[in-house]
């Protein structure tokens, strides 16, 4: 399923944001022009991702409990506490929208 959740403008630059798609949370990264679509809950804990600091050279996101980091690119925990990668989506810009596409990529 495609989804269009937000115009790219909407979301803040080297930051996340949480959105809501078909009943999941999903947590929105923007680095740039790019973005990155991650499952918003942490597989450790069950915090919002969204709320933790993005690490944009490493394209990873903390989790702001216990500091887990997940990369942005494969949802695979970075450090421990967490051991259980999270949820990774296909993100797009098309017209200046930012697209989802809701099976995980991996």
């Amino acid at each position: 399923m495609n989804v269009e959740v937000c115009a790219l403008e909407d979301l803040a630059p080297n930051s996340a944001t949480r959105v809501d798609v078909g009943g999941r949370a999903v947590a929105l990264v923007r680095i740039g022009d790019d973005v990155y679509a991650i499952g918003d809950t942490c597989s450790h804990a069950d915090v919002s991702l969204s709320e933790g600091e993005v690490w944009c050279d490493s394209k990873e996101i903390e989790c702001w409990k216990h500091g887990s980091l997940f990369s942005l690119e494969t949802g695979e925990p970075q450090t421990l506490p967490a051991t259980q990668p999270v949820p990774v989506y296909v993100a797009r810009v098309v017209d200046g929208m930012v697209h989802i596409t809701m099976e995980a990529a991996t």
